[in-house]
């Protein structure tokens, strides 16, 4: 919130911005075991939303990315605690989380990567105040 406070003014007196924010699939739904993004990542969709009504006059676009599980450096922290709390090996625990995908496996990094760079682009123009999910299929919800 405070980085938006700081970079919005000068993006509105330039007439262009992008902002995209970094959410979580537990924003469309609950994620076991991760109480806390489960509660305040919603909050942010709703930042997110403020935003990009306040500011689409002036060109600027404020969009949420909502990654699934995807195997950046957070996921690997939370397999590394599931095979510690159950002596089962990274692989099998890859697989049990593939298996809830309906694509079958976990994300790429780039393949995120790539969802951002379109949002910072010219093609996005017409796309705020959006929440993007990229899981796989994994959400169960229709929103």
């Amino acid at each position: 919130m405070r980085l938006c406070q700081l970079v919005l003014p000068g993006m509105a007196t330039r007439g262009w911005g992008r902002v995209v924010m970094i959410t979580s699939v537990s924003v469309k739904q609950p994620v076991d075991n991760l109480m806390l993004s489960s509660v305040l990542r919603p909050a942010v969709q709703g930042l997110v939303r403020t935003l990009a009504v306040q500011y689409a006059t002036a060109g600027i676009t404020v969009n949420a990315v909502e990654p699934g599980y995807h195997t950046t450096s957070a996921v690997e922290r939370l397999i590394a605690k599931k095979v510690e709390q159950t002596g089962c090996t990274r692989q099998d625990v890859l697989d049990e989380w593939a298996q809830e995908i309906p694509m079958g496996r976990l994300g790429q990094p780039e393949e995120l990567a790539s969802l951002i760079t379109f949002l910072m682009s010219e093609g996005a123009a017409y796309l705020t105040g959006q929440g993007i999910t990229s899981d796989g299929g994994w959400v169960k919800g229709t929103f």
